[in-house]
């Protein structure tokens, strides 16, 4: 049963079934466990059945047991070393214009917009005002 197993410790398992969210491992001849999906492997496991087969020996470690229940939760990558990350190159921030106040070629701030509005109004008022003198 459930009191011959500890949290933490890595033991020899055999697949006995196998559904699309994990695989069920019997510990021993009346103890069995659930591998999750997301426990089989360190990259992502789209299909089960791509990694596991019925009959698989696998080793597995102990991640919890209900106590009420006997439930065992079981993963297999924590028996793995996990792979090296490989640094992905970083996005390029985008370029400044020679203005710092400016925004990117072809946007323009409400700001700037603003300051166009206020030039163009002015320009009318001018020649508004020029056309009353005459």
């Amino acid at each position: 049963m459930t009191a011959n197993y500890e949290v933490g410790s890595v033991v020899q398992g055999k697949v006995t079934g196998i559904k699309p969210f994990g695989a069920f491992v019997a510990l021993d001849d009346k103890t069995q466990g659930l591998v999750h999906i997301s426990e089989v492997a360190h990259s992502y496991v789209k299909d089960i059945n791509d990694f596991l087969k019925i009959g698989d020996e696998v080793s597995v470690k102990i991640l919890n047991i209900e106590e009420g229940s006997g439930k065992i939760s079981l993963s297999i990558r924590a028996t793995e070393p996990a792979p090296e990350r490989t640094e992905r190159p970083r996005p390029r921030p985008p370029r400044q214009n020679k203005s710092s106040n400016q925004s990117p070629q072809g946007f323009n701030t409400l700001e700037d917009k603003l300051k166009e509005w206020l030039k163009e109004s002015n320009d009318r008022q001018a020649q508004l005002n020029k056309r009353l003198k005459k």
